[in-house]
């Protein structure tokens, strides 16, 4: 599991004084970057080897102004070219939101997914999520 703590800015407000929910997939994206530095560790956007296949989300509680915010982040599925990131969102104690993100190890240059070494693979594994 990677951790990062966030503190939520006066502008990702909305009108009813709670965190915008176009806000979660910024804070979900930004915290994935430990994972994706497994991938390339120079964070090289030119040889850029992955791409976002699909995402979900879901709230469960508002999230304030005013309180940090802890993102948890795990791996949930490793297929043979790619795997699921699921995250959480929490503050004060309280899980707020979750959603899971695929990602394809991807060669841009041949526009088609690459499998995942085993390298990559036991990489990915040292992250998974715990049963629940």
């Amino acid at each position: 599991m990677f951790s990062n703590t966030l503190s939520p800015r006066f502008l990702e407000t909305d009108a009813l004084g709670h965190i915008n929910n176009t806000v979660f997939p910024m804070w979900f994206e930004a915290s994935r970057d430990p994972l994706f530095k497994i991938f390339s560790p120079q964070m090289d956007i030119n040889n850029w080897p992955l791409i976002l296949a699909g995402f979900n989300l879901s709230f469960h509680a508002e999230t304030h102004y005013g309180a940090d915010v802890q993102i948890k982040t795990f791996i949930s599925r490793i297929g043979n070219s790619s795997f699921d990131i699921y995250q959480q969102c929490w503050q004060q104690g309280i899980k707020t939101a979750s959603g899971t993100s695929t990602m394809v190890h991807f060669c841009h240059q041949k526009k088609r997914s690459v499998v995942l070494t085993a390298a990559l693979i036991e990489e990915l594994q040292g992250h998974l999520m715990p049963p629940q």
